[in-house]
């Protein structure tokens, strides 16, 4: 009797331990899954759930995401993340998919010491200062020279206007590091006008820059006030050719913008056909099978974030946020799906950008530039 009790006691210990190491480890997804930006984040949450499909698990633990809506807006932004790590108990966070927003949450991952992984915020204040917030994409001072020498270079624009979102911190930084380096170059500013997120019109803005006669238009806006200002340009037959960011990188721009956008330029973080590493082509044939559409760049830094914060919490060997983030600031040449990736001290990551182009509907890849 004393052996079966001895048996059975063993064996309600074995089922308890493999429930407490099947235990999930819970990562937030900050994303910002409705309002003006929200392509980014159903981007990014199609890249981060099929990334997940490949990498399950860590440390014996099956990875459980927590998605949380930024409603796209700054105060929503850092609401979300509280959420995340006082009432689900994430390690890690990833997201937020635009500056703005980022810098806004952060302050609260900082302080609770919970990493947190953007894939796409650019702008240098969304880590400035802080340990615990990093980035696997380039920043606004690398994406403003890029963009300019592409200006002056290969589209041989000496003048240039712009238009930019005075109540976005990405569009405002992003417009300053163009036109230092675009000046710097010898080009010259005709024209600068502004405009805030929501407005439909951009008649007066636009009739501005008309007025200027400029080489290009440079628009470093997100994508859905970027395909209506193209569209009213058109139509006031402003023909030059408009050069944009990252944030203009959504299947929306081309949808809402139709033949407006033809030979639209823009800086961005990855186009399908770079794809050179086991992992990328690993990622590639799983989102066609099951997705079946374009692989955007939002998708691919979204699937990256994910990557090499699985791959740091199994060199922590622990999910202690604060293991986690010394794993994930020592990241070297990580072969991800957008190519090597390595983070440096300061939370900013060493990568290359490419340059797009939108010809007959479609984003075309042009080239590579490492800053």
């Amino acid at each position: 009797m004393h052996r079966v009790f001895l048996m059975i006691t063993a064996l309600c210990l074995g089922t308890l331990s493999c429930a407490m190491a099947a235990e999930p480890i819970n990562v937030g997804a900050l994303l910002p899954m409705t309002g003006s930006v929200a392509a980014f984040g159903q981007m990014a949450w199609e890249g981060i759930n099929t990334a997940k499909k490949i990498e399950p698990e860590a440390l014996g633990r099956p990875i459980e995401i927590k998605l949380a809506d930024t409603k796209s807006e700054k105060v929503d932004s850092a609401n979300a993340v509280s959420r995340l790590i006082e009432k689900e108990k994430v390690v890690a966070i990833i997201g937020e998919m635009i500056s703005g927003n980022t810098i806004a949450a952060s302050d609260h991952a900082e302080r609770s010491k919970i990493p947190m992984i953007s894939p796409t915020a650019t702008n240098p204040l969304v880590n400035q200062g802080k340990k615990y917030v990093f980035r696997v994409c380039f920043i606004d001072p690398e994406q403003g020279q890029v963009a300019a020498r592409l200006a002056l270079d290969q589209l041989h624009a000496k003048t240039a206007a712009i238009i930019y979102d005075i109540s976005q911190d990405y569009c405002v930084g992003l417009k300053t590091f163009f036109q230092r380096e675009f000046t710097k170059g010898g080009g010259k500013i005709l024209a600068e006008t502004m405009y805030k997120m929501g407005d439909r019109d951009f008649t007066a803005q636009l009739s501005r820059l008309k007025a200027a006669k400029p080489d290009i238009i440079y628009a470093p806006i997100y994508y859905t006030e970027l395909a209506l200002i193209a569209k009213q340009a058109r139509e006031m037959g402003l023909d030059v050719t408009i050069l944009a960011g990252d944030g203009a990188q959504a299947p929306e721009l081309v949808q809402l913008g139709g033949k407006a956008v033809e030979g639209l330029y823009f800086t961005a973080h990855f186009h399908e056909d770079t794809i050179n590493t086991p992992m990328g082509k690993k990622f590639y044939e799983l989102f066609k099978k099951e997705i079946g559409k374009e692989l955007d760049s939002y998708t691919a830094q979204s699937a990256d974030a994910y990557f090499i914060l699985v791959d740091a919490i199994k060199r922590a060997g622990s999910t202690d946020p604060v293991k986690i983030r010394e794993a994930i600031s020592s990241t070297k040449d990580f072969e991800g799906l957008t190519g090597k990736i390595t983070i440096k001290p300061d939370g900013n990551a060493i990568k290359a950008m490419v340059v797009n182009k939108v010809q007959d509907g479609k984003f075309v890849y042009v080239t590579t530039i490492v800053p």
